[in-house]
């Protein structure tokens, strides 16, 4: 129970329908469309198009996402994959020939082809209810007539501007200057392109002439991307990977994403007492980061495309997470110089809604660092993302980068089921942060009894690198007491990571969360 002589946010509380996602604006607008006879699927495209232009740092057309949803009435989860592959002629030779030891972040050799468009496209046809003109309207009229720039994301702009090259910096300034909190930002340019998908589906977008000018601006850059790349572009149904923890299902989605590095987590944190640890003291947080590191060690050699790689099973199995939580030391922490991932990221949004026939969608949406690579095509602005950089360029590897791959992502959406029920849709923002805060969450909620709001403000750490960065919620004590076990304890640069959930009473009541780190909010109707 929250504290009421402290700031804070209460959980928020309805039974029709709610979304939860980290701009206001597209929170409204999701509510909107199920208030106007539209499902989860609905809300949830209208939502997360429009975060594009309340948070264009962060997502936008020009990237990837992946949905899992439960369609109601049934027990399945869905899951859709909706990131894009390499362009056929990328080559990680050719890279390597040119000296590259990673594929550069801000070059078109970054860009894959953009996929979040065709999965928008084939949600609404299979699932939607009002079609897909009705969830793109709202984005149109923000777009063109611009949103006032909230206070994250006017922060967010500020760190990540200088990577704006040519045409972007024309089309994400404002009077050529990062906009300031409550001026207005309209992308206008893109308002078109949302019009012909509106108009012509898919087709507005990967054909004709949006996508010849996707095309000839990256290739005037040096990219090798064809029109047949575009036109090829094609989302995915798959099947989530599960994993159980204090009796809860949890359900992720499968590579290229992250989410069983979430699963192989919990799987080690079960051989600890983490319900009889301090929630806020260093005995958690030395186990969590160990774990942590481990995991994504693992991640790092096995994780990439599932069509190109064959040890995920490895990766989920209970008797790897024993050896591995078997590694941990609860008094001493593991040597720095675990492999990193390829290029890190913090930029992404995430948006969940339940509607009143209770269908459930969890959705992430990201054009990777802050900007995406940097660059935005010449007539429509639209910004690519660089979620190649997620490739590797070691010869052999499961994730070397070639055409037509998918690169390991570290974007993830979460469900939680009891007893073959919804429970909880959720997601945790942050880069690679991702999949130890989704067990992060998860354990704050069933070890400690937290409502998803308390769970969400509750402070964070990660080890990242050779650093375990906490957040200012930890007290000095906590600090000392990591760098005693061996911890580079730092303060992170920004806070880490955003988290939305909501969670399904048996009673009918909906409660949602949302995190105070970002500009957001629940609401329902």
């Amino acid at each position: 129970m929250r504290d009421f002589n402290f700031p804070g946010r209460s959980p928020v509380l309805a039974t029709n329908g709610m979304c939860a996602t980290s701009h206001p604006l597209a929170a409204k607008v999701a509510v909107q469309m199920l208030e106007a006879g539209g499902n989860a699927v609905d809300a949830a495209i209208a939502g997360a198009v429009l975060l594009g232009i309340c948070e264009p740092q962060m997502t936008g057309i020009g990237g990837d996402c992946f949905v899992l949803l439960t369609p109601p009435g049934e027990d399945r989860v869905v899951a859709l994959n909706g990131s894009g592959r390499a362009p056929a002629a990328l080559s990680a030779a050719t890279l390597r020939d040119q000296g590259h030891k990673t594929v550069p972040l801000y070059d078109p050799a970054a860009v894959t082809i953009p996929g979040a468009v065709d999965a928008f496209c084939l949600l609404s046809k299979d699932f939607g209810k009002l079609g897909l003109a009705a969830s793109l309207a709202p984005s149109i009229y923000y777009a063109e007539n611009g949103v006032p720039v909230a206070p994250r994301v006017a922060a967010d702009w500020a760190q990540d501007y200088e990577k704006l090259q040519g045409r972007a910096r024309e089309t994400y300034l404002v009077d050529g200057k990062v906009p300031n909190p409550g001026q207005i930002f309209a992308a206008p340019q893109q308002a078109k392109v949302l019009r012909r998908i509106s108009l012509d589906g898919r087709a507005g977008f990967y054909e004709g002439e949006v996508a010849e000018d996707m095309v000839n601006s990256l290739n005037a850059l040096g990219g090798n991307h064809t029109l047949d790349d575009f036109a090829a572009c094609a989302a995915e149904y798959t099947a989530p990977v599960t994993g159980s923890y204090n009796g809860l299902d949890l359900y992720e989605h499968p590579p290229n994403g992250q989410g069983a590095t979430a699963i192989l987590i919990l799987n080690m944190l079960k051989h600890f007492d983490i319900a009889g640890m301090d929630p806020l003291g260093a005995e958690r947080l030395h186990i969590e980061a160990e774990a942590t590191k481990l995991a994504y060690d693992a991640r790092n050699r096995m994780l990439g495309d599932l069509d190109h790689m064959d040890r995920l099973d490895h990766m989920l199995s209970l008797d790897t997470a024993a050896k591995l939580a078997a590694l941990i030391n609860p008094n001493k922490a593991l040597p720095a110089g675990l492999p990193g991932s390829e290029a890190v990221h913090k930029d992404t949004i995430y948006i969940t809604v339940v509607d009143r026939d209770r269908m459930c969608v969890s959705l992430i949406y990201s054009i990777f660092h802050g900007f995406g690579s940097g660059i935005a095509s010449d007539k429509f602005g639209i910004l690519f993302q660089n979620r190649g950089a997620g490739f590797t360029l070691k010869e052999g590897h499961t994730n070397e980068a070639a055409g037509g791959k998918r690169p390991m992502h570290t974007i993830i959406p979460a469900m939680l089921k009891k007893n073959s029920e919804p429970l909880m849709p959720f997601g945790v923002m942050g880069g690679q942060y991702q999949s130890t805060g989704h067990a992060r969450f998860l354990t704050n909620v069933t070890d400690f009894g937290m409502s998803p709001q308390e769970a969400i403000d509750a402070p964070r750490a990660f080890a990242e690198g050779d650093e375990l960065r906490v957040e200012a919620g930890y007290g000095d004590d906590v600090r000392a007491t990591l760098a005693d076990m061996g911890h580079k304890v730092v303060p992170p640069p920004t806070p880490i990571g955003g988290a939305q959930a909501i969670l399904l009473h048996d009673n009918g009541v909906l409660e949602g969360g949302s995190d105070p780190r970002k500009d957001g909010c629940a609401l329902g109707y």
